[in-house]
């Protein structure tokens, strides 16, 4: 399956994209090689193949939620720059 130029300027317009002639000239060679390749893998069997969004299987690694004693409040304010009655003293935003 091949792309023509006509057909590059349609995509583009409805991507709201501009192309020069040189840039056009480059879209369609990339569009025909991407379908070409497309072509390629449609002689490869993949029945029964599951479907993946990645290589690799991942996980997550987050820790269990386990509940256990907090800073206390003298201990979370020890490296603090500034505090005032308890709590971070940052400088004004608004």
């Amino acid at each position: 399956m091949k792309i023509n130029e006509e057909e590059i300027k349609k995509i583009a317009f409805l991507s709201r994209l501009e192309f020069d002639n040189k840039d056009l000239e480059k879209m369609n060679d990339s569009m025909n090689s991407i379908l070409t390749h497309m072509e390629e893998l449609k002689q490869y069997d993949t029945e029964g193949v599951v479907p993946t969004a990645h290589a690799v299987e991942q996980f997550n690694v987050t820790r269990k939620d386990i509940p256990h004693e907090s800073l206390s409040n003298e201990e979370a304010l020890s490296n603090a720059p500034e505090r005032e009655d308890g709590y971070f003293k940052v400088p004004k935003i608004i």
